[in-house]
C-alpha cells in the first residue's frame, strides 16, 4: 500500500482523478468482498414471455438488426 500512496502523491490532480475513477471501476467489477465476482442474477428472466417467436427466430432478427 505504501507504493500506491507514494505513486499517488507524485501524480498531478487530473491523473489522481483518473486513477480514482479506475479504482472505482475495478471495485464495481470485482465487488467489495475480496475480489470475488458475483454470479448471474437472471434479472431478465420472464421478460420475453409475451414474445411469440422461437429462440432461433429471435437470433435471426437480432442478426438482421445488427446489419
Amino acid at each position: 500500500m505504501q507504493d500506491v500512496e507514494r505513486i499517488l502523491s507524485q501524480l498531478p490532480p487530473e491523473a489522481r482523478r483518473e486513477l480514482l475513477d479506475y479504482a472505482e471501476f475495478l471495485l464495481q467489477k470485482y465487488g467489495r468482498k475480496g475480489g470475488k465476482r458475483r454470479g448471474f442474477t437472471f434479472s431478465w428472466e420472464g421478460k420475453l414471455k409475451d414474445v411469440k417467436l422461437t429462440s432461433v427466430e429471435l437470433q435471426h432478427k437480432a442478426l438482421e438488426w445488427r446489419l
